[in-house]
């Protein structure tokens, strides 16, 4: 079996340089991140058999060798120092969505009213997967060819352990902050925040962002009247009105029971209640 190129004699093993101020991993044992997406994000990698992989950028992530890390749409870009006076250079892309995409993709949000206030909270909903799945999208990758990997060392093992380095702190840094992994998708936190309140302000009456004390007047009134009630028909009590109950009381039927509480509480003046 052929060796890495990397345990080749030809290609020594060597200390790679120290960076002072480094993009560290925070995390110095166990899994890679708290949340759902993240965990959702390294699954994925595991079903694309780039997951199982990311233990041979452990160390470098977390002795602090990745110079930087941009996330911008459809591609992720870093420098790693290595045992070379130059850096490496890393990017993972990915298909970043158009404008007509996230038009879609957002529509599907604005209509529940749970995911508007997950994300104006800063959270990712459990299930906005679906939403990309229901406008033909993908929120995540879905098979290794989505995946564009490159990283200028000399290792020709994909991936390289920086390119695995960097995977590992993509999870962190989509653990810290969910928008991250729209933005890797072409939409920025801000942008998609900004619709989410259009849409929450939405079907008002109007008064969206007017000072409360310039609404006290109207602020509890109801933007439609309310229905009026209809007498019981007849001049029959609700009692009456109300479908078949087979319950009991000590053997009584239950409408039995409230006939007298009904006929003392109801208006002397109306006895049509």
């Amino acid at each position: 079996m052929s060796k890495r190129r990397y345990d080749s004699p030809f290609f020594p093993s060597s200390t790679p340089r120290s960076v002072d101020g480094g993009v560290k991993a925070r995390s110095v044992r166990g899994a890679i991140g708290t949340s759902w997406w993240s965990g959702r994000f390294i699954e994925v990698l595991e079903g694309l058999g780039v997951g199982g992989r990311l233990q041979r950028g452990r160390g470098c992530a977390r002795r602090g060798q990745v110079i930087s890390l941009e996330i911008d749409a459809g591609a992720v870009t870093a420098k790693i120092q290595g045992s070379r006076a130059k850096p490496y250079r890393v990017r993972i892309g990915i298909a970043a969505y158009g404008k007509a995409e996230w038009a879609a993709v957002e529509e599907s949000l604005a209509s529940n009213a749970w995911f508007v206030a997950s994300l104006l909270a800063g959270q990712m909903p459990a299930d906005i997967e679906d939403i990309f799945t229901g406008v033909g999208l993908s929120l995540f990758p879905r098979n290794a060819d989505e995946l564009s990997l490159d990283c200028s060392c000399p290792d020709w093992e994909v991936p390289c352990k920086h390119l695995a380095a960097v995977f590992y702190l993509l999870a962190e840094q989509f653990d810290d902050d969910p928008f991250r992994i729209l933005a890797w998708r072409g939409r920025e936190r801000e942008d998609l925040l900004g619709r989410m309140n259009a849409a929450d302000d939405g079907g008002d009456d109007g008064r969206a962002g007017a000072p409360l004390t310039e609404v006290l007047d109207s602020f509890f009134e109801s933007p439609t009247p309310a229905p009026a009630l209809k007498r019981p028909a007849g001049g029959a009590s609700l009692l009456e009105q109300l479908p078949p109950v087979d319950i009991t009381v000590r053997s009584r039927p239950l409408v039995e029971v409230l006939r007298p509480v009904y006929s003392a509480l109801r208006d002397p003046a109306d006895r049509s209640l």
